[in-house]
């Protein structure tokens, strides 16, 4: 528009100057020249605007592009981070899964171990028992002894006919079987200064017979004094 008023401008002066030399129809002839420039500067305007705003839209249009390509980069970048970050994860929750594995495994081994033990040692208790219980018999009839199973597994030893001033005073101890499978004596009435060498005895030797008669010898040894 500054270009055309300038232009407008100098065809005035320059119609000036042409009436002034040649006149009317020289002028005239200008007039329509200048009408047609002005015309075709007006259409060459109007297409370079239209070309102007078309090129201001094909920006836009491809900033909004690079906006979006930007956007779903990050995302993508995102996305990227967080898998890493679940395969990171999913790397230890294996490693902590294996281990879990490993130690249950190892738990289990060594609970069939313990129960092994344990069974095999119920079973020498179990057997000792037995053999206490099969025993009880023999006891009562040659040592005046009574045998009785008490709470907790343990058997209860009682003999009379010790003291001949008193035949039913009672001389008694309690014996169990502790859980490495040996003999254990756990309370004797009345006390006997030589309990624990006899329960050290019969560990050594596993003669039980032995074992009784002694503590009888020493309840008779004791009633005496």
């Amino acid at each position: 528009e500054d270009a055309i008023i300038l232009f407008e401008r100098e065809m005035k002066e320059f119609r000036t100057k042409l009436k002034n030399i040649y006149g009317t129809e020289l002028i005239n002839q200008t007039l329509v020249l200048r009408d047609s420039c002005k015309e075709s500067l007006k259409v060459l305007s109007e297409k370079w605007s239209k070309k102007l705003k078309e090129e201001d839209l094909m920006i836009n249009k491809i900033q909004e592009y690079n906006n979006e390509i930007l956007q779903q980069n990050q995302r993508i970048s995102e996305n990227q981070e967080h898998l890493t970050e679940i395969k990171s994860n999913r790397n230890q929750e294996e490693e902590q899964n294996k281990d879990l594995t490993d130690s249950i495994q190892e738990l289990r081994e060594e609970l069939m171990k313990k129960k092994e033990i344990i069974c095999s040692k119920n079973q020498a208790a179990k057997e000792r028992m037995e053999q206490l219980c099969k025993s009880k018999v023999l006891f009562e009839e040659r040592l005046g002894l009574k045998i009785c199973r008490i709470h907790n597994e343990q058997l209860q030893f009682i003999f009379r006919h010790i003291d001949h001033k008193d035949p039913n005073k009672p001389y008694v101890f309690t014996l169990s079987i502790n859980d490495e499978g040996d003999y254990e004596v756990t309370s004797c009435t009345p006390p006997l200064d030589c309990i624990a060498e006899f329960q050290l005895k019969v560990r050594e030797t596993n003669n039980f017979y032995a074992f009784v008669a002694n503590i009888r010898k020493a309840f008779a040894a004791l009633s005496c004094k």
